[in-house]
């Protein structure tokens, strides 16, 4: 933990002074810009009244002011790029500190219907989802939810290759996030695909050729102009046939700038992080694969992207009322650009979701990397196929604070369940989200909070937190049936480890014990794998008639009028319950 610590701060120092050069800079650029702006006024005060020199002042100012423009915009880029650095490193001391409940919830990918996610605070204030989620893209969040509700248990070995590598890789996840959150505010990517797919071209086709004629007659017509060969009233003229060809598409030219002006900045910064995913050689073979997706036909998708991203930017020197009139009148430079950006979308368009979702991908694997990144004490669980489902040594919930957190070994076979038994606050419910969320976890690559794990691959499904619908005026019992109906259909149809806690709640305790009893009978049948936790002791009785069954509890003692809990999983039935004495010790009854 004291490594980590260094590490963030030493990050922090090194982004400050970086940090501080680039706004000496950045004042340097503004007053140098400031300078010129001034000189140039002089110029043309000293030249006043001869056009020819007024007017190529005007030309070389516009020139020089357009680069120096440029050149600040990139010092800009750096600054915000390392204020963006330093919130992640900051970020992460924080977390460290065990202290995220500022950081996103994840509350919109909530699912009361799923198979887990509603059960195992993968969601919500205090969540999984909140502790690890680093993503710096709306899609990106989105992949990493789905990464976890996906209940796919494939390659899940090559899955822990790819998280291992950027585990090791920390500038290069830092670099790509601080950049992919710059583009936060900007277009969203599934709006940009509807834009590109519905996209309808206005431009002729003689435009591939009519502004490079025009531009040429009007560079003639210049140096016949300072040569004294033609008047400027042929210059005003040129320039009025300009604007009139430019005029015609007006319309269809600002809306097509409107929606420039919303994608340019995205395909910009995807550009940059195209580049950086293009430029790394990765090794495993996993990253391999999805890096393949923006190297098309041996072409650099952020070459193609850049040029994209340059084209819908030049649309935005129209707002420069000098461009406007100089460049559209004398170059027909917006025909120009509209012409290429039609001409890149007719090329290129089918291919940007799958480039977007490939940065996505990218986004959501560097959570998964810098997850592994903060854990180096956790275990990646070796993956087989044998009778073991999950056998964990030292595990614990990564939620908890590991100065606190109680740890157990335990070991579950293939077909085979445990009865939970314990006191109220025992540890439980704990337990079963500990169970579940490794299995989460180790079917999504990372390393799980435990000293070692052998784990077989299998699906999870759980039933822990049923609620009444008072919406469809559903009672409580009847959810949890319907909840209950899910899982036996489920089962069916694919191999599942069941985590259930309490089973039943919603009826009466005679009605319960058997109900219950019934329901374990008809999983075991199914060759089912799974958890039941209840405080129904007579539920245990199974185990002397199904061999499948093991007894399991936790227990709590009152030691000196206090009740203690040590939190450890042990093999039996439960004798000691706490309801009466917490009644009595908070004098809610005598």
């Amino acid at each position: 933990m004291q490594e980590l610590h260094s590490f963030y701060n030493g990050e922090i120092e090194k982004y400050t002074k970086e940090l501080s050069q680039v706004k000496k800079l950045l004042f340097a650029s503004s007053m140098l810009r400031l300078a010129i702006f001034v000189a140039a006024g002089f110029a043309v005060y000293l030249t006043f009244g001869d056009t020819k020199w007024v007017l190529g002042v005007v030309l070389v100012t516009i020139v020089l002011f357009l680069f120096l423009v440029t050149r600040h915009s990139g010092l800009q880029y750096k600054r915000d790029r390392l204020l963006a650095l330093l919130n992640i490193n900051q970020t992460e001391l924080k977390v460290l500190d065990r202290d995220f409940h500022d950081l996103p919830e994840g509350d919109e990918f909530k699912d009361p219907l799923h198979y887990f996610s509603q059960d195992i605070d993968l969601f919500g204030r205090g969540s999984f989802f909140q502790y690890a989620n680093r993503t710096a893209l709306k899609q990106g969040a989105e992949t990493f939810a789905g990464l976890f509700k996906a209940n796919n248990i494939d390659n899940i070995k090559e899955k822990q290759e790819a998280i291992k590598e950027l585990g090791k890789m920390p500038q290069w996840r830092q670099n790509f996030s601080a950049i992919a959150s710059l583009t936060q505010a900007e277009g969203k990517t599934d709006a940009i695909v509807n834009w590109l797919d519905k996209y309808v071209p206005f431009i002729p086709k003689v435009m591939r050729y009519l502004p490079y004629v025009f531009s040429g007659v009007s560079v003639l017509l210049f140096v016949l102009y300072f040569m004294d060969f033609v008047p400027e009233s042929m210059l005003v003229l040129w320039l009025v046939v300009g604007m009139g060809i430019t005029g015609i598409y007006t319309k269809k030219i600002t809306s097509l700038g409107g929606d420039a002006s919303k994608v340019q900045s995205t395909f910009q910064q995807y550009n940059k992080l195209l580049t950086l995913i293009e430029d790394t050689e990765f090794k495993s073979d996993y990253l391999k694969e999805l890096r393949s997706n923006v190297l098309r036909d041996q072409e650099k998708t952020s070459l193609i992207i850049a040029q994209f991203s340059k084209q819908l930017n030049s649309l935005d020197k129209n707002n420069n009322i000098i461009y406007l009139f100089l460049g559209n009148g004398f170059f027909l430079r917006t025909l120009t650009h509209c012409y290429e950006i039609e001409k890149w979308i007719a090329k290129h368009g089918d291919f940007v979701e799958k480039w977007f979702d490939t940065i996505a991908f990218f986004d959501a694997y560097n959570s998964l990397g810098n997850f592994a990144f903060n854990h180096p004490e956790y275990t990646f669980p070796n993956i087989n196929s044998d009778a073991v489902i999950l056998k964990s040594t030292g595990a614990g919930h990564p939620l908890l604070n590991p100065e606190k957190s109680v740890l157990n070994d335990f070991e579950i076979d293939r077909e085979q369940f445990f009865i939970v038994t314990g006191a109220n606050m025992a540890g439980k419910s704990t337990f079963l989200r500990t169970v579940s969320l490794q299995i989460v976890m180790a079917n999504v690559g990372l390393p799980l909070c435990a000293k070692q794990v052998d784990y077989s691959p299998i699906k999870l499904i759980t039933s822990m937190r049923t609620t009444d619908s008072l919406t469809d005026d559903e009672s409580y019992f009847f959810s949890e049936l319907k909840r209950l109906k899910f899982i036996v259909d489920e089962i069916q149809n694919d191999r599942y480890f069941i985590v259930l806690d309490e089973i039943l709640k919603g009826t009466n305790s005679t009605d319960k014990a058997e109900g219950s009893r019934k329901f374990v009978e008809r999983l075991v049948a199914s060759r089912s794998t799974g958890i039941i936790a209840t405080h129904d002791l007579s539920l245990c009785e199974v185990a002397d008639t199904l061999p499948q069954v093991e007894n399991h509890y936790f227990d709590a003692e009152i030691i000196n009028n206090e009740l203690h809990f040590d939190y450890k999983f042990k093999d039996g039935i439960c004798q000691n319950m706490n309801a009466s004495f917490l009644l009595k010790k908070m004098e809610i009854v005598e």
